[in-house]
C-alpha cells in the first residue's frame, strides 16, 4: 500500500515534514521496485535525511 503525506509509517512520525515527505516518496518508489516494507522504510529514511542535508535551499518551503 503506498503511503501519503497524511498516511505514513509510524517510524517516520518524528521526522521533519520536509524529510518525511521525501522519505514517503522514496519508500513508495522502493516498494514499486519490490523491496519489503521494513527495508524500504529504513532506506528511504536514511536517503531522505541525506537529501535534506544536501539540499538546504528548500528548507522552510514545504
Amino acid at each position: 500500500m503506498p503511503w501519503t503525506k497524511k498516511d505514513y509509517p509510524d517510524s517516520m512520525k518524528n521526522l521533519d515534514e520536509r524529510v518525511r515527505n521525501k522519505a514517503v516518496e522514496i519508500a513508495n518508489a522502493l516498494l514499486d521496485e519490490g523491496y519489503e516494507e521494513g527495508r524500504a522504510i529504513a532506506i528511504a529514511t536514511s536517503k531522505a535525511e541525506e537529501w535534506d542535508e544536501n539540499h538546504p535551499e528548500g528548507k522552510g518551503k514545504d
